[in-house]
């Protein structure tokens, strides 16, 4: 959200007034358009660096934005986002020719380490992903979002048109997320690169439909962001969690269209910019108000540029992939761009830069060979590779140009780095940028690898010997070392154990090892049904739940115990179903306790095991998320022994 000074539309003459801003800043943009206004003699490149802050012990989510933010209140460049654990950069615009590309890599390393340098004071790290893997659930409560009133403005807005009771994620890959929450804060789960083109408006139409018809092998060959909570999901998981992240829109008996509010587009752009403007003032309402006092007709008029601010903050509050943006030049003419918002943040600063570079080169040359691409390809096709993209990455087939089915790392080689390659000679970029980042991209689509493919292949390495969170703790961990030695992607080894130096669990939530994949009976259910999935699943512990969810009991290996022996010698003996015999009330925990507060639980009580409940919502409820037990304890107690021992015999 570039507009600082955003308020919530709160009556009815608040919105009326800023509407027809918002409809002047339309004419007056048109008028600009008609009137050959805009800047069109160059051609500049720009970029969003937008990153995770982590705490360089645990490599979970570090809180410390503001705290960072006064520590680098003397570069403008340090922005805020969304939650206290992000941060973005905004890198100076470079004319897109010569060393644009290495100038681009300096200036944005330049200002990273500055970052780095000032929350190492803070305990905190940097990571650059698109998807922070040690990220949970409980870290994208509202606390956490950042406390400037925009945010605020935005958060409630968006809460405002949520039509259902909660957001929700449901996404498939290896595993599989179901989950509700109750802000849409789940937003900040997402980093990107994001980089921006200036295009003219003779070129604008033709430049953004080769936008949206690369976006799905650029992000194939980018792809960054596998793991959301632990679960391995779309190798760009991000597209999917931003998108259902914002979304209000709930199930209905009839099949009435809705769009999202983050979303790809519809169909071409066909005439100008002003179609996707006037398509998004047409289907989404107005979410925010900026404290407009600019008549840019007016001010058109006295022959002057106006900022057509109340079209950039509702333009903020939509969310395209290759997203239109308006600016003025330093000149003082305004100019167009295009941002794209595909690519995700990092793995490292070369492959952003790599990732940048092949997309800015195809960019142009494309444009050198199709003046109107969607001759040559249909739009549904674009759509429906876009999520094969975002699903499958590099491991993606795609419908091409002419109808042709297609590999992406066969794509990428075969077509578009050659075309990449043309368009970056066509700007005169420097031949030792052209080989260095394309080059990059040829390894990868060579190795069929990038970073979803390294991050899930890391990741489920590490699963095979370590508890979930320790696995996370330790790719994100290898990630951080690897990105700071600017070694791309391609040429990191997968993550070993012992790489991380310092894990401590102590300090840690039951959350984050608590078993998720549960087997529970219901209180009707017969005895003899719980002590066969006892014995078939090897578990001594099985929780009652009603049909709602809700934890109403609990059986254990000793109870089933005690009913066998009982029912053999008592022959009045009358216990049938798991009501019977279960405990009725057990000690429970919420799935913030920390692991040792559980120890100690468990240990005064002298009990095996804590269902994990959460009862934050309706009055009464005692919903069901999980369970840890002495056997979660032993494994971790075990692999601290093993590190212990490591650093013993080192």
């Amino acid at each position: 959200m570039g507009e600082q000074q955003v308020s919530i539309l709160e009556d009815q003459d608040k919105m009326k007034r800023f509407v027809k801003y918002l409809l002047n800043d339309v004419y007056a943009l048109e008028y600009m358009l008609q009137n050959e206004w805009f800047e069109s003699d160059i051609t500049r490149i720009g970029a969003e660096q937008e990153m995770c802050l982590v705490c360089d012990r645990s490599f979970k989510p570090k809180t410390i934005a503001m705290e960072a933010l006064e520590l680098l209140k003397e570069h403008p460049w340090a922005e805020t986002e969304l939650s206290k654990f992000n941060l973005e950069i905004n890198l100076d615009p470079l004319e897109f020719k010569g060393n644009a590309l290495s100038a681009l890599e300096e200036s944005t390393r330049k200002r990273l380490l500055t970052i780095r340098e000032k929350v190492k004071t803070l305990g905190a790290d940097v990571m650059l992903t698109g998807i922070l893997p040690t990220l949970r659930k409980t870290d994208l409560d509202l606390h956490n979002l950042t406390p400037k009133p925009r945010y605020f403005a935005l958060i409630e807005s968006i809460n405002r048109q949520l039509e259902g009771d909660a957001f929700e994620l449901r996404l498939n890959g290896i595993d599989e997320l179901l989950v509700r929450h109750d802000s849409p804060l789940l937003e900040a789960c997402n980093t990107s690169f994001q980089v921006h083109l200036q295009v003219t408006p003779a070129n604008f139409v033709q430049m953004h439909n080769i936008a949206q018809t690369l976006a799905a092998p650029i992000m194939a060959v980018a792809a960054n962001s596998p793991l959301v909570f632990g679960r391995r999901l779309w190798h760009e998981s991000r597209i999917a969690l931003f998108q259902q992240a914002l979304d209000t829109r709930t199930t209905h008996e009839h099949m009435r269209e809705r769009s999202p509010r983050v979303n790809f587009g519809n169909d071409w752009l066909h005439h100008s910019i002003l179609e996707i403007y006037k398509e998004d003032i047409a289907r989404f309402r107005v979410l925010l108000a900026g404290d407009v006092e600019e008549d840019s007709m007016a001010l058109l008029s006295a022959g002057k540029v106006p900022k057509l601010r109340a079209l950039q903050v509702h333009n903020s509050t939509v969310y395209r992939w290759n997203r239109p943006c308006f600016g003025i030049s330093p000149n003082g003419k305004p100019h167009l761009r295009i941002e794209n918002r595909v690519i995700p943040a990092g793995p490292s600063l070369p492959d952003e830069i790599a990732n940048a570079a092949f997309w800015l080169g195809s960019m142009v040359g494309l444009s050198l060979h199709h003046r109107d691409i969607t001759q040559h390809i249909d739009f549904p096709d674009i759509k429906d590779n876009f999520i094969k993209a975002a699903r499958y990455g590099i491991d993606a087939t795609f419908t091409w140009l002419s109808d042709s089915k297609i590999g992406a790392c066969d794509l990428i080689k075969k077509e578009l780095l050659p075309i990449a390659r043309e368009g970056l000679k066509h700007q005169q970029i420097d031949t030792s940028d052209i080989d260095k980042y394309l080059g990059i991209i040829e390894e990868r689509a060579n190795l069929h690898t990038n970073g979803a493919r390294w991050f899930l292949r890391g990741f489920t390495k590490l699963k095979k010997h370590a508890d979930a969170d320790e696995a996370l703790t330790c790719v994100t961990a290898a990630a951080i070392k690897n990105q700071f030695k600017d070694m791309p992607v391609h040429t990191w080894e997968l993550p070993d154990l012992g790489d991380l130096d310092d894990y401590l669990p102590s300090r840690l939530k039951v959350e984050e090892f608590m078993t998720t994949d549960l087997f529970t009976v219901q209180k009707d259910d017969i005895i003899e049904l719980v002590a066969e999935l006892m014995d078939w699943r090897r578990i001594r512990y099985t929780p009652v739940e009603s049909k709602e969810g809700d934890l109403i009991g609990l059986v254990t290996s000793r109870l089933l115990l005690r009913h066998f022996t009982t029912k053999g010698r008592v022959s009045d003996y009358k216990a049938q179903t798991v009501q019977d015999i279960m405990i009725e009330a057990p000690l429970t925990i919420q799935p913030g306790t920390t692991l040792v507060d559980a120890m100690t639980i468990m240990r005064e009580h002298r009990i095996g095991c804590l269902p994990v409940i959460n009862d934050k919502g309706q009055e009464g409820r005692k919903e069901l998320v999980g369970i840890i037990t002495e056997m979660d304890f032993l494994r971790i107690s075990a692999r601290l022994m093993e590190r212990l021992a490591k650093t013993k015999n080192s």
